[in-house]
């Protein structure tokens, strides 16, 4: 739950605040905000339903991992963005990042739940999540402030989310939660 908090706190930076990054970082206007928005769901949609199929093949803590390092990818690549073209291709990244790290994360609580206790593991999960809802906006307001409004230095913050938590991932043994789902409780 830890490492989940953790890069979810990223995601949710992202969500967030992508349209303020891309209003105030790259100069969008409202309709290209509108189209970046659209553009990122089609791409999440693309990412969760190409990762759903990788999870049955290497496994759900593997996806996480390969989404964690695309996010990282795209954290760089929005950074670095001067030009509008580089921003458009983070932009893609996120959004398949996004799909499959939503994909993979909801699958993995799901494959350490034990049965009879769905409500409890995923209410858990819920609140992980919620957390990661107020840390993460919350770390990269207080970045923006404390560096004088400049959102490039407070994008830094959600690449340090997200390399923490595939730090934490690495210490999730995925073989031994799903073993431990099935003891009766």
């Amino acid at each position: 739950m830890l490492a989940l908090t953790t890069y979810y706190a990223g995601i949710h930076i992202v969500i967030v605040l992508a349209a303020v990054y891309a209003q105030e970082v790259m100069g969008f206007k409202t309709q290209d905000t509108i189209i970046l928005i659209m553009v990122v769901n089609v791409t999440a949609a693309i990412g969760a339903f190409l990762f759903g199929h990788l999870q049955d093949r290497i496994g759900s803590l593997r996806c996480i991992a390969i989404t964690l390092v695309i996010w990282i990818a795209a954290i760089i690549c929005a950074y670095f963005a001067v030009d509008e073209w580089l921003f458009w291709v983070a932009a893609n990244l996120i959004g398949t990042a996004l799909g499959g790290a939503q994909s993979a994360g909801r699958a993995l609580v799901g494959q350490f739940t034990p049965s009879g206790r769905q409500g409890e593991f995923f209410g858990l999960w819920g609140l992980a999540t919620k957390l990661s809802a107020i840390v993460g906006p919350l770390t990269y307001g207080a970045m923006v402030y404390l560096f004088a409004g400049d959102h490039r230095i407070a994008l830094l913050s959600t690449l340090v989310f997200f390399i923490f938590g595939l730090a934490l991932l690495a210490s999730v043994d995925e073989k031994r939660g799903r073993e431990a789902a099935k003891i009766e409780y």
